[in-house]
């Protein structure tokens, strides 16, 4: 520390050592630079050599401190990912293939199961095949058991004798003449067509004397009519038109029968003949009441008891309109239901009238006694009672304010003219027809003359008389028409009216007016009437309908329709019956000869009303606009007769051994278009369907652009 100090102090202390110390200070300081410059340049390439000897001992491939270019590094970057996408495409690779491995598997099994159904196929077609042999086989044995077992069935023979047939039975007398001893049943065969030949009134003398309009009408009617021919010699029924006639040139009766006598085909006895006496006013006689007609049926509108024959004669209708076709627009609606009477009646009787002036007596005394004529007087008395009691409005009348009409004894006269009667009977509910007195006298034309007036207008008849016969009574169910009470029961005749429903009067009253519009109406539907009972009860088919050529209007049709949910499921029904090319065709006579004689007494006794009077099969009275259903095959076949339903009742309804029958839907339009497109659609899928006939009733056609829908069959649009 001494030194150190001499030292800073310029060598004071110890003489010559400040030379010695400044050198060991520069030798210190060259060593330390030298030992820095061997450090720094020595360690550095002894480094470098070291390293280098480590890379040349390794593998040339796997260096890793030696140098390397831009270009060796990029290219170790790519390879490393490349390796991670390789360990992902590997990865991705065993999946695919345990897939594969899977599928191969299942499309195994698929093979074996396709090869299985091959051979069901195989299997099934064998047992189809045999199974068509087996049908064919059957039917055939089928075909020759029925050949075996049912016989042959051959046309009668028609006889046509030109003289009298000496082994016709004669009946005791003219009044038990019936269909099956007086009717000649060989002239009409099944096949016949019910052939009708009219006499010409103008051949003969009685020809002058008959009604000018009625012999107008009645020669009109018979030249349009499909039955009448003029082949005499192949005639079932021979008509003669004998009234009505005219009051000044009237022949007596012995020269009217000589006269009906030597009639070409009279034949003696008049066999197959019908005389008919048609009236157009309510006074005609029963000028056929004093002439012998042998076995000839009568149809007239006035009849005692010992001159009508049941089931062989027949009540008419008289004929109102004769050249001149009602008008429906001045026919009253049927509703409202009840109208301000609740009854009327006009008539006069002079019998009658005398007699109620006398003092009546008591039903205790008539038991006692002896029984009235006629029930008249109490008739009279009760109605008056009635009218007098202000319980409902009634209009009664027994004396007529004008000269009555004409009639005859005991029978109620006709008071005013028709269009007076007329409007009296639109104001009443129900319309009171007195039978006459005479209970011998069974119907009257002027008994007649009120029920057709009274039907016309919607008056409900109320037929006081049980004895009574009305037009038509043995084919027409008058009871769900017209109220027939015995004249005993006239005292209970109020109540009985007042405790009818509406809907049972609205009831009688549309039945009322279709039993006029069909069968009283024109004179065409009066001898279409009389023709069609008289071939009912011969059991003759009607004639087929006359074909008329329809224009057809073009139409487009658009998307299909869906399907009704209601036919959703039909199971089998949907592929419909089996049809052939050209359409099977129908047996024409096992079912159509037969339909008639099976088919009466079930109609008759069952149906409101004829279901086949008219030559077109039967119908419904009930609904007339109903839509009708036709068979599809070429046989005849009902229309209508079927119940509802759905297609499968209407296939089963058209006849039983029919099994391939399919129907057609007719529809009746008038510019309801939307409404027909819809009912059109409900029809798809309905089973047993063969097309669909649309009736356009309107001048109009449909419009251009109307798409029709699809429903699977053919639509036929036609314009009547």
């Amino acid at each position: 520390m001494t030194g150190y100090t001499m030292l800073r102090n310029g060598g004071v202390g110890n003489g010559g050592q400040p030379w010695v110390l400044r050198w060991s200070s520069r030798i210190r300081l060259t060593w330390l630079s030298f030992t820095l410059f061997i450090i720094l340049v020595f360690f550095p390439l002894i480094a470098h050599y070291y390293l280098t000897t480590i890379d040349d001992a390794d593998d040339a491939g796997k260096r890793i401190f030696g140098p390397r270019t831009g270009n060796e590094l990029c290219e170790v970057k790519h390879v490393q990912d490349l390796c991670r996408i390789r360990e992902s495409v590997s990865e991705e690779l065993l999946q695919l293939e345990a897939k594969r491995q899977e599928l191969n598997s299942e499309i195994a099994k698929l093979n074996l199961k396709i090869e299985a159904c091959k051979k069901s196929i195989e299997n099934a077609k064998q047992d189809l095949l045999q199974l068509k042999n087996v049908i064919s086989q059957t039917e055939h044995s089928y075909k020759e058991l029925m050949a075996q077992n049912q016989p042959k069935l051959s046309l009668p023979i028609r006889l046509l004798p030109d003289k009298d047939d000496a082994t016709f039975p004669l009946p005791k007398s003219n009044r038990n003449c019936r269909l099956h001893n007086c009717f000649d049943y060989s002239r009409c065969p099944l096949t016949s067509g019910f052939p009708v030949y009219v006499y010409n009134s103008d051949d003969y003398p009685f020809g002058g004397s008959l009604d000018p309009l009625i012999k107008q009408a009645f020669e009109a009617t018979v030249r349009t009519n499909v039955y009448v021919t003029e082949n005499a010699n192949i005639a079932c029924v021979y008509i003669i038109l004998v009234g009505e006639m005219q009051e000044p040139v009237m022949p007596k009766p012995t020269e009217l029968e000589q006269q009906l006598h030597s009639l070409p085909y009279w034949r003696t006895d008049g066999h197959n003949h019908l005389i008919i006496n048609l009236s157009r006013k309510s006074e005609t006689q029963n000028f056929i009441y004093n002439i012998s007609t042998g076995r000839a049926m009568i149809a007239q509108s006035t009849f005692y008891d010992v001159q009508y024959r049941p089931g062989f004669d027949i009540v008419v209708s008289p004929l109102v309109h004769a050249m001149s076709e009602p008008n429906f627009l001045e026919i009253p609606p049927q509703v409202p239901v009840k109208r301000k009477y609740l009854f009327s009646f006009q008539g006069e009787k002079i019998e009658s009238l005398r007699s109620s002036l006398q003092e009546v007596r008591s039903f205790e005394e008539e038991i006692e006694g002896n029984a009235p004529a006629d029930y008249d007087d109490r008739i009279i008395t009760t109605l008056k009672a009635v009218q007098d009691s202000k319980l409902d409005f009634v209009l009664v009348e027994f004396t007529c304010k004008n000269q009555p009409k004409a009639s005859l004894p005991t029978e109620w006269a006709l008071c005013g003219e028709r269009d007076d009667r007329l409007e009296l009977l639109k104001l009443s509910t129900f319309a009171l027809i007195i039978t006459p007195g005479d209970t011998h006298l069974v119907i009257s034309a002027g008994c007649a003359m009120r029920l057709f007036e009274a039907l016309e207008v919607g008056a409900i008849p109320v037929v006081l008389g049980e004895q009574v016969q009305l037009p038509y009574n043995d084919v027409i169910r008058w009871n769900e028409a017209a109220l027939i009470i015995p004249k005993p029961r006239i005292t209970e005749v109020h109540f009985l009216l007042r405790s009818i429903s509406d809907n049972d009067l609205l009831a009688m009253r549309r039945q009322g007016r279709f039993l006029w519009e069909t069968y009283f109406s024109t004179s065409d539907n009066v001898f279409s009437t009389v023709l069609a009972i008289i071939r009912t009860r011969i059991q003759i088919p009607a004639a087929p309908i006359r074909e008329e050529t329809a224009v057809e209007i073009p139409h487009r049709s658009g998307k299909a329709a869906g399907t009704d949910p209601n036919m959703a499921d039909n199971g089998d029904l949907d592929l419909g019956p089996v049809e052939t090319e050209p359409p099977y065709a129908s047996p024409k006579y096992l079912r159509n000869f037969t339909l008639t004689a099976m088919d009466i007494y079930r109609n008759w006794n069952s149906a409101p009303g004829p279901f086949h009077l008219f030559p077109y099969t039967p119908f419904d009275p009930v609904l007339p606009s109903e839509a009708k259903f036709l068979g599809s095959g070429t046989g005849f076949r009902p229309i209508g007769g079927g119940a509802g339903g759905s297609g499968k009742e209407f296939q089963a309804a058209l006849g039983g051994n029919v099994p391939r029958e399919q129907f057609t839907v007719v529809m009746l339009t008038y510019e309801r278009e939307e409404v027909l497109m819809n009912s059109l659609e409900r029809l798809n899928g309905l089973p047993y369907l063969n097309k669909v006939v649309v009736v356009w009733n309107s001048p109009k056609l449909p419009s251009e652009d109307l798409l029709w829908p699809d429903i699977g069959v053919p639509i036929m649009v036609r314009k009547m």
